[in-house]
């Protein structure tokens, strides 16, 4: 059981420090409820006050239940490390300090590590301290590597300790976590304090630290021969086997403890004089307060007692989760290969197609960190209008390049995948993304509350947006024609009735499309852009009450005022701006390599657009929303689906269909059957749950579970002929 779980109330203050604080003040009650949204607030509050840890973080909250915003969990300035709690600072610790532990330090992750990374980096450890042994000036070093393969063998409860006797007489004391100071030989020292400033290899710069100094004999240590033969024979091959396992160790996460551990050695053990390290079992004294590991003398270089943590899918670097920047590698293959290998030699377009899809999601997590930086530093103007234009960006890049690619082919699978697609994301968001934030949020908490009235306001824009992108399809049907093909006679006459393969409406004839369904699809395609720009005047300016969201002047006490934003203005927009051409690259390749699943593949266009083309670039939307259930603010999860509905149905149709005018690539609103029809249920069932203002895990799981059936019947639809 984590720390968390076994003491709420004071992890309920600690969270103070981590997530905006939801004061909600009545006329007679006055109370606070810290990142969530208590039953007696939804019931009783006229007023929500956000109080954050600064005023870019506040905007940045306040952005949050604004329609047209992006909803964005993360935060965007840097929050002081001091203030979080105990299983975050672990997380942010440097591998440098000796810490109360009790337990044994015989665990699975531990044993787990000799497997992965300890008996391999051990045996390199000893092939080069025999290979230093023969040189005989190499002698020292050869001696340090028997000491670091027993080390590294099984690193778990040694330190690495540098002597403190030098010819500067320097000393630096040791520093302890979670004490405002320890005792040390009679004498009190002061805890170090950290802000939370992250590099890739996992570790943390803090102010106050002991570092590692520099001595006279460190000076003369550059100047011997044999310091140079170590570099060429035995360093540069250790950081070889320290920067894989390092590698290895942080795509996994959990095992960042292992990457934090090999790095230090690159840029710290190895490069200290062999006289100067020593390994050695820290002794425990007894102290005044309790028992402490204490080191019998030296300077602590390295000290580690485990070797995963599950808690390391929070780990950040520059504000960016290090999942995404896990992923950040494949966009350069996906791009290597799908530009550089045009023949297939090195991969086939199956795996293409799967590299240039998984690359969509840490872009699309780029992009959206870069709109709330964005929208967090400016104001109501910028921020409404790059949410408008950027929002879709990441669905837009694909829609278009699909049409062009289909247009050029002559080949009208490509756009049935295209309204697959958005016909996916739709179902995706009305039923997947609020459902499994239900599913998950109610797992933690009984029954959650939300504002049914501000949730209104997107569900009228919600039914508004898909009667209007689906009244041509309901158009055509009302006077097209019933079209039949792979129709068959089984009498000899011809007298007998025909069995028909594939029946459907059409109004694609060139007289009832050209002359009334094609002037309604404008129609419709202008009229949706407006009814978008008078919800956002409606709820960001007339009726903004509605909301009840107000932005304290105060901040929370123990913050600094000095904010550091992860990504400035300048930097966000050059950020956003690469990813969007890299996302357009993806894009293309997507599009290309596309072709080989359509036309070989068991699965039919209908279920790959409906699920992978339309889901995955959602992946950072969806954890936003079960980040917010879990939370208890249920509200911001149902806004997450809803918001990206509308802009589907309300921008990006629009702009797929204008950019046909300008670029014809025959698009146009005539959707299949299952598409409306699916749709429609959807969006009603979805207001159905929603009415009362509450919901639970059940509801939520009704929601999934009508998903799932929608997805059955993709799976097992015919494709269109030709797909």
């Amino acid at each position: 059981m984590s720390e968390i779980e076994q003491e709420p109330e004071l992890a309920f203050r600690r969270r103070s420090t981590q997530d905006a604080l939801m004061t909600c003040s009545t006329p007679t009650h006055n109370h606070s409820c810290e990142g969530i949204t208590c039953p007696h607030c939804l019931m009783t509050t006229t007023k929500t006050t956000l109080l954050a840890e600064n005023e870019v973080e506040a905007q940045k909250l306040a952005n949050n239940y604004k329609f047209g915003f992006k909803k964005w969990k993360s935060h965007v300035t840097q929050r002081p490390l001091e203030d979080r709690s105990a299983i975050v600072k672990e997380l942010y610790s440097d591998l440098n300090v000796i810490k109360q532990y009790s337990g044994s330090l015989f665990t699975f992750g531990n044993l787990l590590y000799v497997l992965l990374f300890g008996w391999w980096v051990a045996m390199l450890y000893l092939i080069i301290a025999i290979l230093m042994f023969v040189t005989v000036v190499g002698i020292p070093h050869g001696k340090l590597c028997c000491s670091l393969a027993g080390y590294y063998f099984w690193p778990f409860g040694k330190v690495i300790q540098k002597n403190l006797n030098d010819s500067t007489g320097s000393f630096q004391p040791y520093l302890y976590p979670r004490k405002s100071s320890v005792r040390f030989h009679g004498e009190d020292i002061p805890e170090a304090t950290a802000v939370e400033t992250t590099n890739l290899l996992g570790v943390t710069e803090r102010i106050g630290d002991a570092s590692l100094h520099t001595t006279s004999a460190e000076i003369k240590y550059w100047h011997r021969p044999s310091t140079y033969l170590w570099f060429l024979l035995g360093y540069l091959p250790l950081v070889l086997v320290h920067g894989l396992a390092s590698f290895i160790a942080w795509i996994l996460v959990i095992t960042i403890p292992v990457a934090k551990l090999n790095g230090r050695a690159i840029a710290v053990v190895l490069l200290i004089p062999p006289e100067q390290l020593q390994i050695r079992q820290p002794k425990r004294v007894k102290n005044i307060s309790s028992n402490t590991e204490v080191p019998l003398d030296g300077e602590v270089v390295l000290c580690c007692y485990h070797a995963m943590n599950f808690y390391y899918y929070k780990y950040t670097v520059v504000g960016i989760n290090v999942f995404a920047v896990n992923l950040l590698p494949l966009v350069i293959v996906a791009l290597v290969l799908g530009y550089g290998d045009t023949e297939n030699r090195y991969a086939s377009s199956h795996v293409k197609f799967a590299l240039s899809v998984i690359a969509i999601v840490p872009l699309s997590h780029y992009i959206g960190m870069a709109i709330a930086s964005i929208s967090a530093q400016s104001n109501f103007a910028v921020g409404a209008v790059v949410n408008a234009t950027f929002g879709s960006i990441t669905e837009l890049t694909f829609y278009i390049t699909a049409l062009i690619k289909g247009s050029h082919k002559g080949n009208k699978c490509y756009e049935e995948v295209v309204k697959s697609a958005l016909t996916g994301t739709l179902l995706g968001c009305v039923l997947f993304i609020p459902g499994i934030s239900m599913v998950i949020g109610g797992c933690k908490h009984q029954e959650q509350r939300f504002n049914s009235r501000s949730a209104g306001v997107s569900s009228a824009l919600l039914f508004i947006s898909v009667g209007g992108v689906f009244a041509p399809t309901l158009f055509a049907k009302a006077y097209g024609s019933l079209i039949c093909q792979g129709c068959t006679n089984s009498t000899q006459n011809g007298s007998g009735p025909f069995e028909c393969s594939d029946c459907h409406f059409s109004g694609l004839q060139n007289a009832l499309f050209h002359s009334h369904v094609q002037p309604l699809i404008y129609t419709v395609s202008i009229l949706l852009p407006a009814s978008y720009v008078i919800g956002l005047v409606f709820a960001l300016k007339t009726h903004n009450h509605i909301y009840d969201i107000h932005i304290s002047d105060r901040h929370l006490s123990g913050h600094s005022h000095n904010v550091v934003i992860h990504w400035s203005r300048w930097r966000a927009v050059v950020l956003l701006v690469v990813a969007t051409v890299f996302m357009s690259a993806c894009a293309e390749l997507v599009s290309e390599h596309i072709n080989p699943l359509l036309s070989n593949s068991a699965i039919s266009s209908y279920f790959l657009g409906v699920t992978v083309l339309a889901m995955v670039p959602e992946l950072p939307e969806i954890v936003n929303g079960i980040q917010f259930a879990l939370q208890n603010n249920i509200s911001l999860s149902l806004e997450v689906g809803s918001s990206i509905a509308v802009q589907v149905c309300m921008l990006q149709i629009p702009i797929l269909v204008l950019f046909s005018v300008i670029y014809p690539v025959g698009f146009n609103l005539l959707f299949s059957d299952l598409h409306l029809w699916a749709s429609i249920f959807s969006v009603i069932l979805m207001n159905y749950i929603f009415m009362d203002g509450k919901c639970d895990y059940f509801q939520g799981t009704a929601l999934v579970v009508v998903y799932l059936i929608i997805m059955s019947m993709y799976f097992f639809a015919p494709s269109q002929s030709g797909c």
